[in-house]
This record gives structure tokens, sequence and C-alpha cells, in this order.
């Protein structure tokens, strides 16, 4: 399903256009409600240049990696997780965590050829993720991949799994294992919703297909299995070396040390990133040269980037290397903590990269107003009303009430969008628009702007948290969200 009409008709609002007319400026500030971030995103993504749009919170960076779904390809969209714990803390991130991470980071250092492996238009990140140092090359990782036809040998496909992290076990049942039994191999790649059998004729992948943990039953058959490593920190010669110097140094830390120097994975080994790799690198430093950068609500993303990196400091004064030598940690682990927001956005400028932010406030509340450019176009007169781009109203369930509104729109010749996420609701506005004599209709598709007809309700499915009203173009959206809804923007922490 394809909203990318819907955007069309957004982004032909003169202040926004002006805006992104404006791509070669590297730093701007735009003033804009929430609801307006998914089509902002897709005006920048439409320029060509690879984007990264950063949010708050988790919540909301999924939300929008949902929304940009519908109004962009969604083959071209990426969500950017961040780890669910702290740098300095002696736990392990999520191996479907560290894959997703780390097949974004493919895409975007070698983008392949199919849906899955290409290059990326969008990528959506929290803050968290945009402050966090990583290992330098993840993005250059090989996944272990094999294809229908192809030959490989399983001695070489079992290396392959162990040095990308996986577990070799008896039967796979979770995210990052795997088990050899005579000519087949199951792997759970850490991206996948369930686990992948690759049955080998001699050395000759003869099929693929997924299967149910619980009952070993074919699910699908598949024409490859691509499998990215498990850990951002690989257990190579090299990391097995310096963890079995770093032991003899610090023998507080043989507990860890030992095992990771003979190969064998342990919870928590990534606080020790920074003593056995060479080098970290920022998410910003495998954009592209010529990358967008988004900060979506900057206040608030500032206050959560200075809480994460008070709580990192706070980790590492108080972690259990420093607990292990009488309060004063034996090695030094800064390296790993999150960079302060100016700082990374200093290095993002530095690499040639844009960085715009979009806020809900100003001293024009709710229109968007792009810092240097002009808020009226030319043609426009010193009395002419402002144009203005305003979130929809919220109506908290009164449904007669958001008719009514609809019928009021329609009536004054304004283009009207109602959106819900279901199927059912929206036949069920369809008819409830028809009773009330509101010609309307329902459209699964709006890939072009001429789609929406001026003179009838559409009516669509898609996944818009919330709608907006353009004054200016007299313009309205309104969601399923919006009329049922309680609050019209998310505030999670």
């Amino acid at each position: 399903m394809s909203l990318a009409g819907l955007a069309d008709l957004v982004l032909a609002d003169p202040a926004l256009a002006a805006a992104l007319a404006e791509t070669s400026v590297r730093t701007e500030d735009l003033t804009g409600p929430t609801p307006l971030r998914p089509f902002l995103v897709a005006g920048l993504a439409r320029t060509g240049r690879t984007v990264l749009a950063v949010t708050a919170t988790t919540r909301e960076a999924e939300q929008l990696t949902a929304e940009l779904g519908d109004l962009l390809d969604p083959a071209t969209v990426a969500y950017y997780p961040s780890w669910e714990t702290l740098p300095h803390e002696r736990l392990s991130p999520r191996s479907d965590t560290v894959g997703r991470r780390l097949a974004v980071l493919r895409r975007l250092r070698h983008p392949g050829t199919d849906a899955t492996t290409g290059p990326l238009s969008v990528v959506v990140a929290p803050v968290r993720s945009l402050l966090q140092p990583q290992v330098k090359g993840l993005g250059d990782l090989d996944p272990v991949e094999l294809t229908t036809g192809a030959t490989a040998e399983i001695e070489r496909v079992v290396e392959g799994l162990v040095g990308a992290a996986y577990s070799r076990v008896d039967l796979v049942e979770k995210r990052g294992e795997f088990a050899v039994r005579g000519g087949i191999v199951d792997v759970f790649p850490p991206t996948e919703d369930h686990p992948v059998r690759v049955e080998f004729w001699g050395d000759e992948v003869e099929e693929i297909r997924s299967f149910a943990v619980a009952d070993q039953r074919t699910i699908d058959k598949l024409d490859r299995l691509w499998a990215p490593p498990c850990r951002e920190l690989l257990l190579t010669p090299q990391v097995r070396e310096r963890a079995a110097a770093l032991g003899r140094a610090h023998p507080e830390l043989l507990e860890i040390t030992d095992k990771l120097a003979q190969g064998i994975a342990v919870e928590g080994m990534e606080a020790l990133i920074p003593v056995l790799v060479d080098e970290l690198e920022l998410l910003v430093d495998l954009l592209p040269s010529d990358a967008q950068v988004l900060v979506l609500d900057p206040e608030r993303a500032r206050a959560r980037a200075h809480d994460l990196v008070a709580t990192s400091e706070e980790f590492l004064g108080a972690s259990w290397a420093a607990a292990a030598s009488g309060g004063q940690a034996p090695i030094d682990l800064q390296a790993a903590s999150y960079r302060e927001l100016g700082d990374v956005r200093t290095h993002a400028l530095d690499l040639g990269e844009s960085w715009w932010t979009l806020s809900p406030f100003g001293l024009d509340d709710g229109a968007v107003v792009p810092d240097g450019l002009a808020l009226n176009p030319p043609e426009m007169g010193p009395n002419d009303q402002v144009r203005r781009i305003q979130a929809a109203p919220t109506y908290h369930g009164d449904v007669d009430r958001a008719l009514a509104d609809i019928a009021q729109w329609h009536g004054d010749g304004w283009t009207v969008v109602v959106m819900h996420q279901g199927h059912g609701p929206a036949q069920r506005m369809v008819e409830a628009l028809g009773e009330r004599d509101l010609p309307a209709r329902l459209v699964e598709d709006l890939p072009t702007g001429a789609d929406v007809n001026p003179k009838l309700v559409t009516v669509t499915c898609g996944g818009l948290a919330h709608g907006l009203v353009d004054e200016g173009q007299r313009l309205v959206i309104v969601t399923g969200e919006d009329i049922v809804g309680a609050k019209a923007s998310t505030r999670d922490k």
C-alpha cells in the first residue's frame, strides 16, 4: 500500500516547498506540528540524499518508521535501534537488537541489490543510538549468506557462524543459535521471526526454508539465508590476544578475560570494547558525506541526551571494574561513553553532512518557518493570511463532532482525507459519512496526489498516527487516532 499521494499534497505547501528547495543549506531550524514529521522526512528523502531522522525516544522512532513505510518505499526505510543496556553495564544487548543494527550498517556501507539489503533512503534512530560510539568497521562485517543451488562446505559455514558469534546448540530455540545434524544446518538469524533450515546435498545447498521452533514444521520456502553477526564485539584472534594481555595486567578481570581469550562469549563483555578494539566511531560516520540529519523535537532530544550522558557517567563511576579495585577503575573505559549531542552535531558538520531540526515550538505556533527563508511567498501581500499547518483536532471518541467537522470542511471546499489503520473502521467511516449525505470513497492506494478527489471525502488505510490541517492549501487529514485517541502526540520517555 502506498500513500505517497498524501505526501504530494502536503509537500505542495509553499513554505514547506521553500524549505525543501534549500537542501544545500547545511544548518536549518524549522518549526511545525508533530504530524508534519513523516512528510518532512519523506520530502527530504525525495531529494535523493540519505536522511537520518533522530527522535527523542525509541517509541517515537518506531512510530515514525511505520509512518514512513506508507509514504515511501518501505524497503528503503530502516529503524536503527539502540542497545537496551548502557555502555558500561555488565550486560550484553539482545542478539536481535544487534542483528538489526548490523543489518542497517551493512546496507549503509555495502548496499545489495534486493529489497532486504538494498540502499536506504531513510534511517530512523532514537537519540540514544546517535550518541553511542560503536566498534569501527561494523558495516564491513560479512553476513553468512547462502542461496539455493549455491556451493558451500558445511565446515566453512559452521566456521562463519561461530565467527559471527552464533552459539552452537543441539536444538535451535533462540536467535543467535545454530545446530548441525548431518547435512542439515539450522540457523536462527537475529533479524528473522523464525529459524531457517538449510539442507545440503554434498556441498550444494539443496533447499532453504523457515520452520517453527515449537514443532519443527516448515513454514515457508526461502531463496536464501542471510545471517548477520549477533554481537558487536567479535572474538577475533586480535581481540582474544588483547583479552589475555588485559587479564595478565589486571588479575581482577580474569573471570571475564580468560573466557574471552579462549573464544568464549561472556555476558557483558561489550563493556570492555574500548580496550579490546583499536577504534570506535559514531553512526554519522557511516552515512554518505552529503547525508541529511534531521533532529525532531530538538529540545526534548537535548534533554534526553543530557540525561543519558549523566547516567552513563554514573554507571562508569560505579561500574563493576571500579568496584573490583577499591573504587578506582583499573582501565579507562571512557571512550565508550555517550557523546554530547553538540559534539555529535559538530562532528557531522565536519564530515560534510547537513544538520536540520524540526521543533514543535516557536513564536509562530504551528507554522512551518524555515530559518532564513521568507514565510510568506513573494506573491503574497503583507495583509494576506500566513499559510499555516496545524495538528488536526483531537475528538476523544466524539465521533459525531468529528463527522460534523468533516462535513464543515467538505462543505467549505476543502480536500478531506480520513485515515484508519484497519480496513473495517475505514469501511464503517464511509458508511457513516454516507448516512450524513457526504460523498465518500474508500481508496486502498494513493500513489499520487491526483488520486485524491477534492469533491469527495477520501477514506483510506494507513499508519499515520495523527493528521494535520493546512489552512493555506485547504487540506485536512484526520486519522482514527485523532477521532478516538486521548491525546495528539506521545511524550514517552
